[in-house]
């Protein structure tokens, strides 16, 4: 089995889906299986448990379980292969959408600022979409447009010109090319925090992961049986924002909506609080840090 990351906020998540023994639920970021084995654990005899992963390398870790299938897909694709394998509504759907650490360990993929690969950080190797493309071939505008947005970086004016002025000279091949060249631009403590966000800026929009979260939104609301849970684990403000304004209002923009008599017209009803990781967890895996569970569930 491929070593990919403790499942965050494990106990959480397994209490949020509310579990009933004989339900069926879905894994939409199977990764290293880790959520998966402790919802299976849940289930009875008459269970059933869906997994999905785009990243190949989770195929390594599939649970041989009579119970349990495994989706080699996005979970943008949610509706489609929950009506092929014939199992909508569902009683809960799990997502946990951060980058995993065998993700981030696999200098190839890209993903990491502190281990020197050619710029990629696709979820879906197959995908022709890489940070390499991004860095070297999108508009100064777009790429503005990227870092100001998706990086929340207020001085991206600035990286952009750095970028545009370097490839007009030499093609930006990897992720130190880039930390070395846009270094200068960059305190020394919040040199981290600084480039974890132009990662993350490219990483959101190589996957197109904020689209791709509200249609997996819309999608599980609508394969979750009445009283059914949603769990969500976010890890930035951009995911959780979205997150947080569809269980609350059934907009991503925060607007609820009303009917001629005035009643909400929403989904999904939020459950209990936001859930953060407890110190003994962010010690036993400092990426928990940033976790944001949320859990909403059909009305």
């Amino acid at each position: 089995m491929t070593q990919y990351h403790n499942p965050v906020l494990l106990e959480a998540s397994i209490e949020g889906l509310n579990i009933i023994p004989n339900g069926t639920y879905v894994d939409v970021t199977f990764g290293g299986g880790g959520h998966s084995k402790a919802i299976l654990n849940c289930l009875d005899i008459s269970g059933r448990l869906l997994g999905f992963d785009q990243d190949a390398d989770a195929f390594k870790n599939v649970l041989v379980d009579s119970r349990f299938d495994f989706i080699h897909s996005n979970f943008s694709n949610l509706s489609q292969y929950l009506k092929y394998h014939k199992v909508i509504p569902v009683e809960g759907i799990l997502a946990d959408f951060g980058v995993s650490s065998h993700q981030f360990n696999t200098r190839e993929r890209g993903f990491s600022t502190r281990l020197d690969a050619r710029l990629d950080m696709r979820m879906n190797q197959s995908q022709p979409l890489n940070a390499f493309e991004i860095i070297n071939n999108y508009s100064e505008e777009d790429l503005r447009t990227l870092f100001y947005v998706y990086g929340e970086l207020k001085n991206s004016k600035a990286i952009v010109a750095k970028i545009i002025d370097r490839r007009e000279k030499k093609t930006i091949e990897t992720s130190m090319d880039l930390i070395d060249l846009l270094s200068p631009l960059v305190p020394k403590r919040f040199e981290n925090k600084i480039f974890a966000q132009i990662f993350q800026a490219l990483r959101i929009e190589v996957n197109d992961e904020l689209e791709v979260l509200k249609s997996f939104l819309i999608q599980a609301t609508t394969a979750l049986a009445k009283g059914g849970r949603l769990v969500c684990i976010s890890y930035h403000s951009l995911e959780d924002r979205l997150v947080k304004r569809f269980f609350q209002t059934g907009s991503f923009e925060g607007e609820l909506k009303k009917d001629f008599y005035g009643n909400p017209i929403k989904p999904l009803t939020k459950i209990g609080k936001l859930i953060v990781p407890k110190k003994e967890e962010i010690k036993l895996n400092g990426r928990s840090r940033s976790a944001k569970l949320r859990i909403a569930e059909k009305l």
